[in-house]
């Protein structure tokens, strides 16, 4: 199933008021979600959610009732083991 990252600029949300979206995140009714990373001070979130298209995570962030700047779909996928076997070949 295709991986969509997306970005979300939240100035002055907190770990705790991101914790509170996570029991209706957890449902995944639309897209499945796999991981956050963010800057609480800068405002500045990524995700990573599993969906059959980008359609399917922007219909999970409005019933989540998350606002988003864009979602994209992953088409490469690249760790540090990744990147040291690209770089000695």
């Amino acid at each position: 199933m295709p991986l969509f990252l997306s970005l979300h600029q939240a100035p002055g949300l907190s770990a705790e008021e991101v914790a509170g979206f996570g029991p209706e995140v957890a449902k995944g009714v639309h897209a499945t979600f796999k991981r956050l990373e963010a800057n609480t001070d800068a405002g500045f979130i990524v995700t990573l959610y599993e969906a059959g298209d980008a359609a399917s995570v922007e219909k999970e962030f409005e019933r989540v009732g998350f606002p988003f700047d864009s979602i994209t779909e992953v088409d490469l996928t690249l760790d540090e083991a990744g990147l040291s076997a690209l770089v000695a070949e």
